[in-house]
């Protein structure tokens, strides 16, 4: 056989145009069907996962071990009383749930699950698109999903939903940033912002362990970014009832439900596909057979279930943070470490690509220059307040009301209020305040 001939293989993205259209209806069928099923299971495991940390019962009425609770859920919400608020705007209303779990479902399409199969004798991949921009995307519909939640909190007419979609608002614009920054590092690695090649570029490493800092700021980012404790300010039960769908009962208030599970997906498929390999088996190269067929399916199930039960532990030990506390955190931790990560990233490869150094000459010299850092920065002395003019405080961190306080007098009001009657002609009232007729 002349060697000419012999035909390459095709791309990811040649394998999924040339998918016939009942193949990708079945694909974009089952992505819709991953939500649910996902919120379904996650509920009850988060029930019995908390239950048993915190040495309290789980569900175990419904089913046999309570595993049929969410199933029971998923009955009573339909039949439950819809409650619209008079002060509400009926048709944002309305449309709030629905701008908040199309995004989601919608962000899943981009995200690989595994490599080219066999699916009815045609040759494919488990992934509905394979975009040159897939990060953006995924990156984009988790961020839109957050008008939902800010026009839920605006058209409720009420004043705990409005400030929960003010601080949802301000939580995914400063939790964002982070996000996107953090994934700049996987960028530079893999010279795609496709989801499909970043993973192809991960064969000889994975970038959870090449590049740290932005797996650590990706893992916080991801849960400020979904609302989940420790970081679910938008709906603190303890400030605001239950902040953005206060007001949402029946099937709206499930979509919410829904559309937060479904988000607690996407960005853990997403870290997966990031930092984590994808579908690949650890250790082992795109030839092993255990990296072939629909074995890679069960290695992203894995690590997708261990990002989701990280988001069980920390609500399970965590407290909520103070709101300054986090968007503390965001703006003055996150956002600048990444930056400065960034830079000693693009550092790091100009000098090995270009100064000749190895790369252990190059790590032992950002340990000292971190070394020297820390030193500088503890011999900074801290900026102590001006001891004039300070408000004397308790033990407890709270201003002391003025010691020669006195409650004013409350008006007698009644004398008042009877003098004018009479003088409008009504008749006077029997009796005063005093007792006296």
């Amino acid at each position: 056989m002349n060697p000419l001939m012999v035909q390459e293989p095709l791309t990811r993205a040649e394998l999924l145009a040339n998918d016939p259209w009942w193949l990708i209806l079945i694909k974009a069928v089952v992505i819709l069907l991953i939500g649910p099923i996902m919120t379904i299971l996650l509920i009850v495991w988060e029930r019995k996962a908390v239950g048993r940390m915190q040495n309290r019962p789980g569900p175990n009425r419904v089913g046999p071990g309570g595993y049929l609770q969410s199933l029971a859920d998923a009955l009573k919400l339909p039949f439950k009383e819809q409650i619209i608020p008079d002060t509400a705007d009926r048709k944002v209303y309305f449309l709030a749930p629905v701008i908040a779990v199309i995004p989601a479902l919608v962000a899943l399409s981009a995200i690989p699950f595994g490599p080219q199969v066999s699916i009815f004798g045609h040759q494919t991949v488990l992934q509905l698109v394979d975009l040159p921009v897939g990060v953006l995307l995924v990156l984009a519909c988790s961020s839109v999903g957050v008008y939902g939640i800010v026009l839920a909190g605006w058209s409720s007419g009420s004043p705990y939903p409005l400030l929960g979609g003010l601080r949802s608002a301000a939580q995914v614009i400063s939790y964002e940033i982070a996000m996107g920054l953090s994934i700049v590092a996987v960028v530079l690695y893999a010279h795609s912002l496709s989801t499909g090649d970043i993973v192809n570029a991960q064969t000889h490493g994975w970038y959870f362990y090449l590049t740290i800092p932005s797996f650590v700021i990706y893992l916080i980012s991801m849960v400020g970014e979904t609302n989940r404790a420790p970081f679910d300010l938008p709906e603190a039960e303890s400030e605001l009832v239950g902040g953005f769908h206060t007001e949402y009962s029946s099937m709206k208030f499930a979509m919410f439900f829904l559309a937060e599970y479904v988000n607690m997906v996407i960005v853990s498929a997403f870290c997966t596909t990031l930092f984590l390999g994808g579908w690949m088996f650890p250790f082992v190269g795109l030839d092993s057979p255990l990296n072939k067929g629909w074995l890679p399916l069960i290695w992203f199930g894995i690590k997708l279930f261990a990002l989701l039960f990280c988001f069980i532990w920390l609500r399970a030990t965590l407290p909520r943070f103070r709101y300054d506390q986090f968007m503390r955190l965001g703006w003055k931790v996150l956002v600048p470490a990444n930056l400065v990560w960034i830079i000693v990233i693009v550092a790091f490869r100009a000098i090995r690509q270009n100064g000749g150094l190895s790369t252990g000459q190059i790590v032992i010299g950002v340990v000292i220059v971190a070394v020297v850092a820390i030193g500088v920065a503890l011999l900074v002395p801290d900026k102590r307040p001006p001891e004039d003019d300070r408000v004397p405080i308790t033990g407890g961190g709270y201003p002391l009301p003025p010691l020669d306080l006195t409650v004013p007098d409350v008006p007698d009001r009644t004398k008042k209020r009877r003098r004018k009657a009479v003088g409008a002609g009504e008749p006077a009232q029997v009796g005063s305040s005093d007792g006296t007729v």
